[in-house]
């Protein structure tokens, strides 16, 4: 492979098959040398050679963990070492085209983990090499899919779909006109392909959910499972060269005809695939999970290419067909045969990036009428596809239908299942996270929520009146002093969760004052456990309505949201302490009703820290501790040493956890600040936590430095007089500006702090220290580094005429050498600092 003497050759094969193999010995002494001999052999030429000669052998004389481990290495070798290095001799350009070669001929590999390794390896290699060193790649793929039994396509198909991918990201305008090529070449023979499998799939499917044999009949032939993978394969390429393959026409108006072609076809799949999720679901495991798998993946499908081509989803045969039998879905899924969760969920999907895709929206001016032979405009173009858009959307969705899903949505996706209340029942805060913090796409309800908002924002006249009807349905069948948990009690909690969604709109039909003295404060007030459902909901509709509270009511709930602090369920707890934040952060909120229940906000909160466990509680808890001293002020020192006691308790128990740890320090600082000049009362707690902080050398500086630092500016900031163990801090600072000028302007600020309130103290302890830091600084930052820096420098030699010059003598060296010798300095910072030079004798 290569004539460098360092270089591996064929030769070599066998005793790094042995090498290999010791790595994955359980014993360190054989395990250990192992991975140095190959951390050493890495680097050099014939390496990934060697590798490919394992991975292609194949029989029992060759074992599948050490072939599996030899793709590893490869792939980690191509990220390190394929492209050319100064520092390592590389992989010569005549051992990657053996490498290239030989890889497509390898690609038939029946272990599955291999084959996707392979898969992945030859995708980085194309990333780089594609189209100027590899430019026969594709040719030589589609030459192997002509002749390819099923496993053959099948590996060929995991190729080029890891390929298309990884080229898919290459954003230059070249990158993206072969990716077009690539588009035009390929499309067409793995879309025949795909509506070929699928028939095939869907005549298997048939004969086999008549048969009671099933896994007899998979275990004789896996065709059929290879086949179902393959086609799965060939759906990903075609997403893939869709998306990738051309500009969204969202900025072209250009028509892909690709969607109006796939997009039908898919959703017909769809429908024919359904009902075998039914037929499988007990009888056959992996069919009923491929029937589900499918089904959702081409829903997904037709999510992307509607975000990605809005325009060219405008056609009678793709968006109105495809909303109707999303929303049939959703309205009746038990009919369809579609209740899982997962397809639900993308239906859902849908139909609301349908209903608030912006090139849908019709313009003011309507739809444009073309009466001259000049083509339309760019502009007119997209007018006109939102305007059949909006008809056709009109025509799916009328007033009736929208009614419909505005009841099914609340009725039926909002109400707690016997599940989600055992879930609760069991973690009570996991569950709170799980509903308030997950992503919408992950979940059914918060989908559901999702979708229920966008519907609502495009009909609220038509559902205002709706919700308000469920509301008072709901509230009418489950009265506030209610303790079993009922269907009406469910649909209460949905309909509250509906209408602190929407309450913008439902101010108009509700008064607030009246809800809360009728119906909200009587259900906080009942402490039955059951109740917890409604105490919780209310608790978040709380912050939800702020806006709308008035008056005398807004302390009837602030007092309401601080019992509910003590409430016996950690869910409602954790939501109470989340409207409180929205209440205090509010313009109009009162401090005179914050102070009053300022104690027992203090006490709930650290008893509320300690019963929690989870991390987003954590911060959720610290975050509103920081939102109470943002507003209270000075009135926070009477408690300055429970809290003291609180955040060093926290502190040592949130040891390792950095991001835990961060949210304490921006606490800390609102702490500091709150304080003002009493904030010595922390110092016991805080110089050793401020300490830890600002070591470079500590293990966490890496996370925690950019807070400690912010600190520390502001402990100085408050601080009445600078203390032994504050002026013992500074020498740290030599290592934070030694490391990188990231923190530059807040670490000039602690200088100039040190410099004002530590005087000649300062400059007799530390001096050294500051000229190492004036040094570091004024000989490496560039322009705007040094305009930050000038101003301390100006200020040192005119507190300290005559001790500041001798002192920092090399920094001021370097700037007598840049205005000599830079125009821009000349101008700039003579200009600006001209009393520094006259002072300096510069």
């Amino acid at each position: 492979w290569s004539g460098d003497s360092m270089a591996l050759s064929a030769g070599d094969v066998p005793t790094m098959y042995a090498v290999l193999a010791n790595s994955l010995s359980a014993d360190e002494a054989t395990r250990h040398p192992a991975e140095s001999a190959l951390a050493q052999c890495e680097p050099r030429p014939g390496f990934c050679s060697c590798l490919l000669e394992i991975i292609s052998a194949r029989g029992s004389s060759c074992r599948e963990d050490v072939r599996l481990l030899a793709t590893v290495y490869f792939k980690n070798s191509i990220n390190r070492y394929w492209r050319t290095r100064r520092d390592s001799y590389g992989i010569s350009n005549e051992e990657k085209d053996h490498l290239r070669k030989n890889l497509l001929l390898n690609i038939r590999e029946e272990n599955n983990q291999i084959a996707l390794q392979l898969a992945v390896l030859i995708s980085k290699i194309a990333r780089l090499d594609y189209p100027r060193e590899w430019r026969d790649l594709f040719s030589i793929l589609a030459q192997q899919l002509q002749s390819a039994d099923v496993l053959a396509s099948h590996r060929v198909f995991m190729v080029l779909f890891r390929t298309l991918k990884e080229l898919s990201t290459k954003r230059l305008a070249v990158d993206q006109r072969n990716y077009a090529e690539i588009t035009s070449h390929l499309f067409e023979y793995t879309w025949n392909l795909w509506k070929s499998d699928v028939q095939t799939i869907l005549q298997n499917l048939s004969m086999l959910s008549q048969r009671n044999d099933l896994d007899s009949i998979l275990e004789q032939s896996n065709d059929l499972i290879l086949i179902c993978d393959r086609w799965l394969l060939c759906l990903k390429i075609i997403r893939q060269l869709i998306f990738s393959g051309y500009a969204s026409d969202s900025t072209t108006a250009q028509e892909v005809w690709q969607v109006r072609e796939v997009c039908p076809t898919v959703l017909s799949a769809i429908q024919s695939l359904l009902p075998y999720y039914s037929s499988f679901k007990d009888k056959q495991a992996k069919l009923w999970e491929f029937a589900k798998r499918a089904c959702t993946k081409l829903m997904k499908v037709l999510v992307t290419l509607q975000g990605r081509h809005p325009y060219s989803f405008v056609h009678q045969t793709v968006l109105p067909a495809t909303v109707d039998f999303c929303l049939n879905i959703i309205t009746n899924p038990e009919q369809a045969g579609a209740s899982f969760e997962e397809f639900l969920i993308q239906c859902m999907v849908l139909v609301k990036t349908v209903s608030e895709c912006k090139e849908y929206k019709p313009s003011a001016t309507g739809r444009v009428i073309n009466q001259s032979a000049e083509p339309l405009s760019l502009e007119q173009k997209k007018k006109n596809f939102a305007a059949v858009a909006s008809d056709m959307l009109k025509v799916v969705l009328p007033g009736d239908r929208v009614v419909l899903l505005c009841n099914i949505l609340i009725r039926r996706y909002f109400i707690y299942t016997a599940k989600d209340l055992e879930e609760w029942s069991e973690n009570p805060e996991s569950f709170h996270h799980e509903q308030n913090v997950v992503q919408w796409t992950e979940k059914q309800r918060p989908c559901a929520e999702a979708l229920f908002i966008v519907i609502f924002e495009n009909y609220r006249e038509l559902l205002a009146p709706v919700v308000v009807s469920i509301l008072r349905e709901a509230m009418s069948v489950s009265p506030p002093l209610e303790t079993d948990v009922t269907s009406g009690m469910l649909l209460k909690d949905a309909a509250y969760t509906a209408a602190g969604h929407v309450y913008y709109e439902l101010s108009n039909y509700l008064s607030f004052n009246e809800w809360f003295h009728g119906s909200l404060s009587i259900e906080i007030s009942n402490g039955h456990p059951n109740m917890r459902i409604i105490r919780r909901k209310v608790a978040l509709l709380l912050g939800q309505w702020i806006s709308e509270i008035k008056g005398d009511t807004r302390k009837l709930v602030y007092r309401a949201l601080v019992a509910l602090l003590q409430d016996n369920d950690i869910a409602v707890r954790l939501a109470a302490c989340s409207s409180l934040c929205y209440l205090f952060q509010e313009s109009s909120f009162s401090e005179l009703d914050l102070f009053e229940c300022l104690p027992t906000c203090w006490t709930m909160c650290f008893k509320l820290t300690e019963d929690v466990q989870e991390f987003d509680s954590k911060v959720q808890v610290l975050n509103f501790i920081s939102v109470l001293l943002e507003h209270v002020g000075d009135k926070v020192i009477p408690f300055a040493s429970q809290l003291s006691q609180f955040f060093q308790k926290i502190w040592d128990e949130s040891a390792g956890e950095s991001l835990l740890q961060i949210q304490l320090l921006t606490a800390l600082r609102t702490f500091v600040s709150s304080l003002g000049y009493q904030s010595p009362l922390s110092y016991h707690m805080l110089m050793p936590i401020l300490q830890s902080g600002v070591n470079v050398d500590s293990p966490d500086a890496l996370n925690l430095l950019e807070d400690s630092v912010l600190l520390w500016e502001a402990t100085l900031s408050n601080a009445p007089s600078i203390v032994s163990q504050l002026m013992d801090l500074f020498p740290y600072l030599v290592g934070i500006v030694n490391r990188s000028f990231d923190h530059l302007e807040v670490g000039v600020n602690i200088v100039e702090d040190y410099t004002i309130f530590g005087g000649s103290e300062f400059l007799k302890s530390h001096g050294t220290s500051l000229a190492n830091v004036l040094d570091t600084i004024v000989g490496n930052v560039n322009d705007k580094g040094l305009l930050t820096t000038l101003p301390v420098i100006d200020l040192l030699i005119q507190l300290f005429p005559q001790e500041a010059p001798p002192l920092i003598s090399s920094a001021l060296q370097v700037l007598t050498w840049l205005v000599t010798w830079s125009q821009v300095w000349n101008v700039q910072m003579i200009l600006h600092h001209s009393d520094l030079f006259i002072h300096a004798n510069l």
